[in-house]
């Protein structure tokens, strides 16, 4: 037996998860987040060169409407910053390549991945409801976070259940009549 990688448009749960770290790449790692590492405090800063100023104006907006967190700027918080920018965005791209390709050894560093931002959000939502900077409004807090909460477990449960997420098993007939050996 060998294995197929089956093609990236017909693994919708993949084309999901792909969305999801597009999503976090392009907006929040290196847009929301960087600008809470180059923007010490929000009350008196210069716009830099990047994030673009209406991106910092529409973060520090939802700071001061829904998330207090991100305007103090706990070191706490600001740790969590750091591990996006540093490892989940170049995991990000990584990744993104290696679910299209149907590459299999990123399995354990996505549960890894998985596990870890699954961990970041649980604290945060927890110091969102009944933190020194509780939200306002945490329904809205919330609503916005259930993405960050509902992938690592969709990551984790696509990435548990098979050692081989990406292929499938292939006779050495199919395989010569597919030409893939």
């Amino acid at each position: 037996m060998s294995r197929r990688v089956i093609p990236f448009s017909r693994r919708p749960a993949d084309i999901a998860i792909v969305a999801f770290f597009l999503v976090n790449i392009l907006f929040i790692t290196y847009i929301v987040d960087l600008e809470q590492l180059v923007i010490a405090n929000p009350a008196h800063f210069t716009y830099p060169l990047w994030p673009p100023k209406p991106a910092i104006d529409l973060i520090h907006w939802w700071g001061r409407t829904f998330d207090h967190d991100l305007i103090a700027r706990p070191v706490w918080w600001k740790m969590t910053i750091w591990i996006d920018n540093l490892l989940f965005g170049p995991f990000y791209l990584v990744a993104i390549y290696a679910y299209i390709k149907g590459k299999e050894w990123i399995r354990l560093p996505s549960v890894i991945y998985a596990s870890v931002l699954l961990t970041n959000v649980i604290i945060i939502l927890g110091e969102e409801y009944a933190g020194p900077y509780a939200s306002p409004n945490f329904p809205v807090v919330l609503l916005a976070n259930l993405p960050w909460l509902f992938f690592p477990v969709f990551i984790i449960a696509r990435m548990w259940r098979s050692p081989n997420p990406f292929t499938s098993a292939t006779t050495k007939e199919e395989a010569n009549n597919d030409g893939t050996l």
